[in-house]
């Protein structure tokens, strides 16, 4: 995010954005920029619907009928790292919390993945969908990820593309070196487009023969996450730096 608009408030809207377009904003929005924020008439803020780029507005209205005045944009839309985040659902506090590391380091798609040892099966998708906007608003980021329903663990190794590399973390895993894994990895699929995924089974670990059906896939990298035991969404944070600084768009 460039730093002369660091300062500035950040909105995610549902509504194309052009010049000269009028984006009429909810009431929780116009009450968060009017009593939380203390912003008037006239103030900027910088809105992106994850398609247009960022465009810089203006307040505009009355407090219960405020709208958004679209002067121009200050950035494009970039083109989204394709990086799918696979993972055994959490309990609420975690599942926000790994859900707003996952957006914040460039995840394209949250696809919540049922295995055997897993303590969750039910998710709220609308909470997903808040954090996910809530950290790409607070962090500069202007592409939110699609968040799908959940799979069985058969029905995604049966869906996902010969051609994405799988990133299964896995403590029980032989790797010493994550990073000499990856390297050796993205070496061998020099000239392909990239695209991958980084799995993260559950606090409870994977039965032994979800291991065997991932380590037969033709693409799958295991690795272990260091000499000691991460909770889930501690290790998402782990693996997604991992990969972002191996494969990524970091380097």
């Amino acid at each position: 995010m460039p730093r002369s608009f660091s300062r500035v408030p950040r909105l995610y809207v549902d509504a194309a954005l052009h010049e000269r377009a009028s984006v009429p904003l909810s009431l929780s929005q116009a009450h968060y920029l009017n009593n939380v924020l203390r912003l008037n008439a006239g103030d900027g803020v910088l809105v992106f619907n994850g398609r247009d780029g960022e465009w810089r507005g203006t307040l505009a209205g009355e407090k219960r009928s405020l709208a958004l005045a679209i002067a121009e944009r200050t950035r494009p839309q970039p083109s989204a790292l394709n990086l799918h985040y696979l993972f055994a659902p959490l309990k609420h506090a975690r599942l926000d919390y790994m859900t707003e590391k996952a957006v914040e380091m460039g995840a394209s798609r949250l696809q919540p993945v049922l295995t055997r040892h897993a303590q969750v099966a039910r998710l709220n998708f609308e909470r997903m969908r808040a954090n996910a906007i809530e950290a790409a608003e607070q962090c500069g980021i202007l592409t939110l990820p699609d968040i799908r329903a959940p799979l069985s663990l058969e029905r995604m190794i049966a869906e996902l593309e010969p051609d994405r590399l799988l990133v299964f973390c896995d403590e029980t895993a032989d790797v010493k070196d994550p990073v000499a894994a990856l390297t050796q990895a993205r070496k061998a699929r020099q000239g392909h487009a990239l695209a991958f995924a980084v799995l993260i089974g559950p606090e409870g670990g994977f039965a032994q023969e979800e291991r065997t059906a991932l380590l037969k896939l033709p693409n799958a990298v295991r690795l272990a996450l260091g000499p000691r035991l991460l909770r889930a969404d501690t290790a998402a944070v782990a693996a997604l730096a991992l990969v972002g600084a191996v494969l990524g768009d970091w380097r």
